[in-house]
């Protein structure tokens, strides 16, 4: 008898701990459920002092003292087909650019060309007509050699420095239904842009060229593709565009936009209190009157616009529940 009852008494002792046990387990359980619900409520208190700082900057690019632009075109057999498609993307960049302060001139991609080149720049006011006859002017091409077409012209052409301004922005157009073969000379993408961006500090690139037969539309080739162009002009930004494409008018416009200089600057996160917020041009406070804020676009407006080469920095209390 009494073995029997210390052994009812171990049974007992043994559910009631397992009774505990699942109290206890559901009893956690609904505790953290109702304390994930809470933390999403934000502080009831929200002045400036428990409110974060952000800090948004870019330097204003060199194309607000004008634009230089260089189309670098391919002129062998090959590309005759596609004269008009180069003259309708002409006509499209003049029509995209503002009305002053622009300058473009067509080289030929053979080096041997572009050293002795003379050709007055299209200018505000010209017309297709004139872009025509400038296109039409250009002799036949030898090797495609983008890279050294530039660097020639500019450097050791020296017409190039009667009309192209060191403290302009600089966009670059290559056109060519072959790959880049400046060798031995600026020979990777990589030599390219660096020698560039040692010659002027804004410059962009845009190339209009075949893409890999998987992503092109027409090219059956991977000889053929324009890999240095692409990469140099995907490593600093710009607009690659299919040469096969009818219309290269989207691409041509997009290229035109990414050169303008900042009139307005849309801001990364949500203003609060917005009477505190501050802009500096390079370090000091931006003059008063300069600028404003726009709440219903939450974007600060500048007039005038900085100059040129300007760190500009919009400093700003946000709201991060939101």
């Amino acid at each position: 008898m009494l073995l029997f009852l210390l052994f009812l008494s171990c049974t007992r002792d043994f559910f009631i701990a397992h009774e505990i046990d699942k109290i206890t387990y559901e009893t956690i359980t609904e505790t953290e459920y109702v304390y994930i619900q809470d933390t999403a409520q934000p502080p009831a208190d929200t002045s400036p002092d428990l409110m974060p700082l952000w800090v948004d900057s870019f330097v204003q690019p060199n194309t607000i003292n004008g634009l230089d632009i260089i189309w670098v075109i391919d002129k062998s057999g090959s590309m005759v087909n596609e004269a008009t498609q180069v003259i309708l993307g002409i006509e499209t960049m003049m029509n995209a650019l503002p009305q002053t302060n622009w300058r473009l001139v067509m080289i030929n991609i053979s080096s041997l060309h572009t050293i002795n080149d003379q050709t007055f720049p299209l200018i505000p006011g010209d017309t297709i007509v004139d872009a025509q006859t400038m296109y039409y002017s250009m002799t036949g091409s030898g090797r495609e050699e983008g890279f050294n077409a530039v660097t020639k012209y500019i450097a050791e052409n020296p017409y190039s420095a009667t009309w192209m301004r060191d403290d302009a922005g600089l966009l670059i157009v290559f056109v060519s239904d072959e790959d880049e073969q400046s060798y031995p000379n600026l020979y990777t993408a990589n030599m390219f842009t660096s020698w560039l961006g040692s010659y002027r500090q804004d410059f962009y690139l845009t190339s209009i060229v075949h893409l890999q037969p998987a992503d092109s539309i027409c090219n059956p080739s991977t000889t053929a593709a324009g890999d240095k162009y692409i990469e140099a002009t995907d490593n600093t930004g710009g607009t690659v565009i299919d040469i096969c494409t009818d219309d290269w008018t989207a691409g041509i416009t997009d290229a035109v936009i990414g050169t303008d200089p900042y009139e307005y600057f849309e801001l990364t996160k949500n203003v609060v209190y917005p009477q505190y917020l501050q802009v500096f041009y390079d370090g000091l406070p931006a003059p008063m009157g300069s600028f404003t804020y726009e709440p219903s676009n939450n974007r600060v407006i500048f007039n005038p616009m900085p100059d040129g080469g300007t760190l500009v920095e919009i400093g700003y209390y946000y709201q991060p529940y939101h």
